[in-house]
């Protein structure tokens, strides 16, 4: 979490020595703006940069909300009229629909420990929202908007389905020939963790600004 903090920096508190130095002959405690023409964590924010961080933290959570009904929709279907029955083919035998309960992480991975796995999604989606206070790039609003609704998609199974709060199973049902069965939600925190790779790649930092290392 203080990594991630880390990334985006504590509002109100110049980055010393970072991309958000003042210019040259700048005045005192002036911030560094971003690439979206922001003013960065250093420097005061105007009242259109408020509305900027408003739009992209409405992005964020527009993206969350989606993907999370998306996610839960489809569960919802697949327990009603595909569990007990034989596997759906999509695309011949290499793209089957097939429910599945899953005790542990993405893709089936660490069935042994699924309320270490609930704890770790609750974690990203407190550390995501706190990240959001001082969020002034879209596609970074896209990219946690995703891992966000991904995390609270899974996170709702570990806390209704059965056996039990912080141990329930996890819908599974998108069943690739020779790769393990996911759902929606595990699709989303992938797609989510993509990008960010790429925008870091980029060197696009959630705040707006650009640094080249």
């Amino acid at each position: 979490m203080a990594e991630a903090e880390r990334i985006i920096g504590t509002p109100g508190t110049p980055d010393d020595g970072g991309e958000h130095a003042a210019a040259p002959g700048a005045p005192a405690g002036a911030g560094a703006v971003g690439a979206s023409g922001e003013a960065g964590p250093g420097g005061p924010e105007t009242p259109a940069g408020r509305t900027g961080r408003g739009r992209r933290i409405a992005v964020l959570f527009a993206v969350a909300a989606f993907a999370y009904a998306l996610d839960l929709v489809s569960k919802m279907l697949v327990v009603s009229r595909l569990e007990g029955h034989a596997p759906i083919q999509v695309v011949g035998d290499l793209l089957e629909l097939h429910a599945i309960r899953n005790p542990g992480a993405a893709f089936g991975f660490g069935a042994a420990f699924t309320v270490i796995f609930t704890l770790i999604a609750a974690a990203v989606i407190v550390v995501i929202i706190r990240l959001a206070r001082k969020l002034y790039s879209f596609p970074w609003a896209i990219a946690l908007g995703l891992l966000l609704g991904g995390a609270l998609g899974n996170l709702t199974d570990r806390i209704f389905r059965a056996p039990g709060v912080f141990e329930g199973e996890v819908v599974d049902f998108i069943a690739p020939k020779g790769f393990a069965v996911f759902n929606l939600a595990d699709s989303a925190i992938v797609c989510g963790g993509i990008l960010i790779v790429l925008l870091s790649f980029r060197g696009l930092d959630p705040d707006g600004t650009v640094h080249k290392d």
